[in-house]
């Protein structure tokens, strides 16, 4: 059992009260923006376990990303059966088949380089040229272990149609950093943040055992060695949202499962939604809610609360799933 005391600085978190459509014109990049400010060297560190097509557009989207001379960019393979570590550009493609975690495929991504700082991203965040530079726009204080970046979720590209799960990640913002960084138990998500090398190895880097929560059990460990966080509203990527329910499903019972095994590990970080007849009785509510509003003609408003549901219940069977991995 351990005890965090609050160290985020941030603790505002935006709501959306109106549904308006979603079309292709939503995000599909950041806005500009460039400081021009000389920052610290750093290391970009990408874990990667999807298909050979989207490894390389992964590449070709981290080949437009503005390098100082000391400044590496790695991949790490995390797939059971890897590409043959490769060079393309400036970036290094690693591979880390031994164990599925993405936690693991980043420390292995850690070790070895010598930067000052080290941004992680996902592989399915589109980051602006310029990101690195807005992570030190201003400075972190001394202090500060953990720079979270802006994260914005993805609209439908063009021609593409808005499903069901599109239009839930929009309306609810599901990527925003704001939801995870207020309150007590904030923490900065691994999906686009700037970590201190020096921060990260005091606390012996990522837990490589388990699937998800990772993000959250570094934060909490470096607020117990007494780091903070600060975030970047300018530092802004956008992340592709879930295109499908069944991929939605997924992504919710890992983070169920993540979150599980945060609460056991720091109790009332991630408590759920209560005991069992309260999430029927929650049911019940929210069906009533989506059906009335259907009746009402507001579909996009049933719609939504539809999709809640739906990944209310997804997220709460996924704590009954194992977070370890082997």
């Amino acid at each position: 059992m351990r005890h965090v005391p609050a160290m985020v600085q941030r603790t505002s978190s935006p709501c959306r009260a109106r549904f308006p459509s979603v079309t292709s014109s939503m995000p599909q990049t950041a806005p500009q923006a460039s400081s021009g400010r000389r920052r610290p060297r750093i290391d970009v560190v990408v874990p990667f376990a999807g298909t050979q097509d989207e490894l390389e557009q992964l590449l070709a989207g981290l080949d437009r990303l503005e390098l100082l001379p000391e400044d590496t960019v790695t991949v790490v393979d995390n797939r059971r059966r890897p590409a043959e570590p490769a060079v393309r550009g400036r970036t290094r493609v690693l591979t880390a088949p031994e164990r599925r975690s993405s936690y693991f495929a980043r420390n292995r991504g850690v070790e070895g380089r010598t930067g000052e700082w080290i941004v992680m991203l996902d592989a399915d965040v589109l980051p602006p040229p310029d990101l690195l530079d807005r992570f030190f726009d201003p400075a972190p204080a001394e202090r500060t272990a953990v720079v979270a970046g802006r994260l914005i979720d993805s609209g439908p590209h063009p021609g593409e149609c808005a499903t069901a799960a599109i239009r839930w990640g929009l309306h609810r913002s599901t990527m925003s950093q704001h939801n995870t960084l207020a309150g007590p138990w904030g923490y900065a998500q691994t999906a686009s943040c700037a970590v201190r090398r020096a921060a990260f190895n005091e606390v012996g880097g990522f837990r490589e055992d388990i699937r998800s929560g990772g993000d959250a059990d570094l934060c909490y460990r470096l607020r117990a060695a007494g780091w903070s966080i600060e975030s970047r509203e300018g530092a802004a990527s956008v992340h592709a949202s879930r295109r499908t329910l069944r991929r939605l499903v997924r992504q919710r019972l890992r983070h169920g499962s993540g979150a599980a095994w945060l609460n056991r590990e720091y109790p009332g970080s991630a408590p759920g939604h209560g005991s069992w007849p309260g999430l029927v009785k929650w049911t019940f509510q929210c069906t009533a809610r989506s059906a009335l509003a259907s009746l009402r003609g507001r579909r996009e408003e049933a719609l939504i609360a539809a999709v809640d549901l739906i990944v209310m219940w997804a997220t709460e069977l996924g704590r009954l799933l194992p977070n370890r991995v082997q």
